[in-house]
């Protein structure tokens, strides 16, 4: 398994204008700097006009401070921050489906209980569920489900929210 340095792991939150064309422009900051972008999340906050976007990369800190510098420039983009770990609340949503036959599946259940996750669908050769948590929750779950027939994992990517009375 890749392991990534976690100062390279960056998550930055734009404030945008809800508008056609504005992904691609940010995306072109991004691909101009040579990052990689590991998940997007793009979301309409309360008011209509605007959308939360949610953007995990790896790569150069100071490439990534250039980064938000320019995406704070684009018109559409109303505020683009980075959040630490200590000052946000990660969270992702996942939904595995493992195929399993009926004599393995109460092992799985016991897995599944300890992370949390719900089971969505069972029928008689596999088991839908539904988990919420952070990037390391996942990754290890999926690592103790090595053992078992995964078919399909989808995964929302990282969102944030910052602590206490800060605006993400």
């Amino acid at each position: 398994m890749l392991q990534i340095n976690s100062s390279d792991s960056h998550t930055i939150s734009l404030l945008v204008a809800n508008k056609p064309g504005v992904l691609l422009r940010i995306a072109l900051v991004f691909s101009r700097r040579g990052f990689n972008i590991e998940s997007l999340v793009v979301s309409p906050t309360q008011d209509g006009r605007f959308s939360r976007m949610t953007i995990s990369a790896n790569g150069n800190p100071s490439a990534l401070e250039q980064i938000v510098k320019q995406c704070s420039k684009l018109i559409d983009v109303v505020q683009a921050l980075e959040h630490s770990d200590a000052e946000a609340v990660e969270c992702e949503l996942g939904l595995i489906k493992v195929n399993i036959e009926k004599e393995r599946r109460q092992e799985l259940l016991v897995i599944l209980d300890h992370f949390k996750a719900e089971t969505i669908d069972i029928t008689q050769d596999s088991v839908i569920f539904r988990m919420t948590g952070t990037g390391l929750q996942f990754d290890t779950l999926m690592a103790m489900l090595s053992e078992f027939k995964v078919a399909e994992v989808v995964r929302t990517g990282k969102i944030v929210m910052a602590r206490g009375r800060e605006l993400t």
